[in-house]
């Protein structure tokens, strides 16, 4: 099922299958936001923004509004 990382709920990971490469920034694509890497969703913050990712080992915070332009395939655990 593919869907977007904004979307995931806790501990839920997704295979990145594409993103905007207008909206992404390249210090996140060099951090491992790439197509065919694994995405978890770790935790999120109290008011919902921003996510705390786990991106191929790489632990970084982004914002709902970045998170919305990667999607990925929901990995069935």
């Amino acid at each position: 099922m593919q869907t977007t990382v904004d979307q995931l709920k806790k501990g839920e990971k997704g295979i990145i299958i594409t993103f905007n490469l207008d909206t992404i920034p390249l210090k996140l694509i060099e951090m491992g936001c790439m197509e065919g890497h694994v995405i978890e969703l770790i935790q999120t913050a109290p008011l919902g923004d921003p996510l705390y990712l786990d991106m191929n080992g790489t632990h970084l915070a982004i914002r709902k509004e970045m998170a919305r332009e990667i999607v990925v395939e929901i990995i069935q655990n």
